[in-house]
């Protein structure tokens, strides 16, 4: 009988946020995630410590599932920031270092948490109030009639993803094709009930990027390669091509069968009566006029020589995931049963083509009018094909969540600066009775709110990671960055050209301060002023939808973990 260890009682940690491994850990996570962000962030190669699979990212999706975290507020924190990512797709380094910053700014004012967490929503309205009002001057609207704010949507995904390895031709190719491809899956005609389309993508690794390219309908990859050109297949009078569509094996193995009893009499072959009953299939299917057969396992050679000798196109070992955008494209129901099946299921198309992309060849399916599209996405090698298919989808995603609320952020830390300025006029212009209404003293109030725009101001200044300095200015709130060894010249309007978002200039008469300095900041004395022009080329923005959750995540997940007075944890 083996040895019974006894029991562990629980681990009791009282008050974890003012414990040594609590705060080195949270800067450590905090430094990783901060040299992560921008354009210029710096890669991160993770893997297990036993081998296997090296990834190669700085993109919060990649960086938060590889990291391991041990302790219970690390936990809480990337959770709440994973499950952001899972919902909106974007700012999910945006959220991360919010919280951290947050946390330690916080944490580092000695106040009361239930005081500090009743400002700190406070200062969250005041946030999200004025970034949902027409007053607010850094949000964009978004026209879709002009493609150039979606372009600058797309291309500030891409840029920010260092890791896929982008020449400027390649990121303004690829910004095209991601716009092309999301148009074609927006319904032409507004309905109630609308629904968008489909975009598949097609992996093709170890070529250009430039080979990249889209198109309407699906590519289906195929082994095939005795199809004729042109293609011969049958279609109906009205010129359509009719389609079936099987989700069940067409192999005829008795391997497929379903479990159960089988009773064979003597001198009957299974084989052959299976392999008779997928003729009796494919005779129907002759007789129903179909020119496509698509089966999402494998169909049996002979039926295939069969149906191919009545030209009937067949195209097998489809998978699972192509089911779905194939019925949408098509209209047809998938089949899962050859014993019995309707006509009604059946589906149809425009056209059916070839496509060959050495070593690949692909059957292309057109459809007569569909919101389904395929992607041929391309880059050099594994690693920066594998980052650019998450900055693909997530480019996608954005666009999807500016569809349904066509707002616009401005970024290049211009929007956490500009919030910040904001916050400071609005915090030293309020009432006495706001003060009561909070249950706090006016000195609290001011404390919590330097804090949190320091903390706001932290994630502009992470865009940096060279020698250098980050300004704002007093007009616009915006954020300007400034290369090394210039800090002390006066007449910093001299070095830089444009603000991180674009869209200001330096041909103003523009007042300066440099951000996370040792001295307190300066008040405005109006609220930060709107940019005149809201229209430029090569905007940098951000997806208003997934910024503005990134924010209430990153505020509320901070209240939470400031509230921890204990932890019981489990040693069992």
């Amino acid at each position: 009988m083996s040895r019974v260890e006894a029991k562990k009682p629980s681990l009791y940690i009282s008050e974890p946020l003012s414990k040594d491994i609590v705060h080195r850990s949270l800067s450590v996570l905090s430094s990783i995630l901060k040299s992560c962000y921008g354009p210029t962030g710096r890669l991160k190669q993770l893997h297990n410590g036993v081998g296997g699979y090296v990834c190669t990212t700085s993109q919060s999706s990649a960086v938060l599932r590889c990291l391991s975290v041990s302790h219970p507020v690390l936990k809480v924190l990337t959770a709440s920031v994973q499950n952001h990512v899972s919902r909106f797709s974007d700012c999910g380094l945006f959220t991360a270092i919010l919280c951290c910053s947050l946390i330690e700014n916080l944490k580092s004012i000695n106040i009361l948490p239930c005081t500090v967490i009743k400002i700190s929503k406070h200062l969250l309205s005041l946030c999200t109030d004025y970034l949902q009002s027409e007053a607010c001057a850094c949000r964009v609207p978004v026209d879709f009639s002009n493609l150039e704010t979606l372009f600058c949507l797309v291309r500030s995904v891409l840029t920010s993803k260092p890791a896929c390895m982008l020449r400027k031709t390649e990121v303004d190719h690829l910004t095209r094709l991601t716009v092309k491809a999301f148009l074609l899956t927006v319904p032409c005609h507004v309905e109630t009930n609308a629904v968008l389309g489909k975009c598949v993508i097609v992996p093709m690794k170890g070529r250009r990027i430039a080979d990249s390219t889209v198109f309407p309908g699906l590519l289906l990859e195929t082994t095939e390669n005795q199809f004729p050109k042109p293609l011969s297949v049958k279609r109906t009078s009205s010129d359509v091509i009719k389609v079936a569509l099987f989700c069940v094996s067409m192999s005829g193995d008795l391997s497929d069968l379903d479990e159960g009893i089988i009773t064979v009499h003597h001198g009957i072959s299974l084989e052959m009566s299976e392999l008779d009953q997928l003729l009796n299939v494919g005779k129907q299917l002759v007789n129903d006029g179909i020119g496509l057969v698509a089966c999402q396992k494998v169909i049996h050679p002979s039926l295939k020589q069969y149906l191919k000798e009545n030209h009937v196109v067949t195209v097998d070992r489809v998978g699972l995931p192509m089911m779905e955008p194939l019925s949408q494209m098509t209209g047809a129901l998938p089949i899962a049963s050859i014993h019995d099946f309707s006509p009604s299921c059946y589906g149809s198309l425009k056209d059916i083509c070839t496509v060959c992309f050495a070593p690949k060849r692909f059957v292309h399916l057109i459809p007569n009018d569909s919101l389904v599209c395929s992607l041929m996405l391309c880059n050099r090698n594994e690693t920066t094909w594998d980052e650019l298919k998450r900055a693909y989808e997530t480019a996608e995603h954005v666009l999807q969540l500016t569809l349904k609320e066509p707002l616009a952020l401005l970024g290049g830390g211009c929007t956490e600066t500009h919030l910040a300025s904001y916050i400071r006029h609005k915090s030293h212009d309020l009432p006495a009775g706001s003060f009561k209404a909070i249950d706090c003293s006016e000195t609290q109030f001011q404390l919590v709110a330097d804090a949190f725009c320091r903390s706001l101001e932290s994630v502009a200044s992470s865009l940096k990671h060279d020698d250098g300095d980050v300004f704002t200015d007093m007009v616009y709130g915006h954020c300007w960055l400034v290369p090394s060894g210039f800090s002390s010249v006066s007449n910093w309007s001299d070095l830089v050209s444009k603000c991180g978002c674009g869209i200001n200039n330096n041909t103003q008469n523009l007042n300066w301060r440099v951000l996370q300095s040792q001295f307190s900041a300066p008040v405005l004395q109006s609220c930060p002023k709107e940019p005149p022009v809201k229209a430029a080329d090569f905007l940098t923005l951000d997806c208003f939808a997934s910024k503005c959750s990134g924010l209430q995540v990153a505020v509320e997940t901070a209240n939470l973990i400031l509230d921890i007075s204990c932890i019981i944890e489990d040693q069992n």
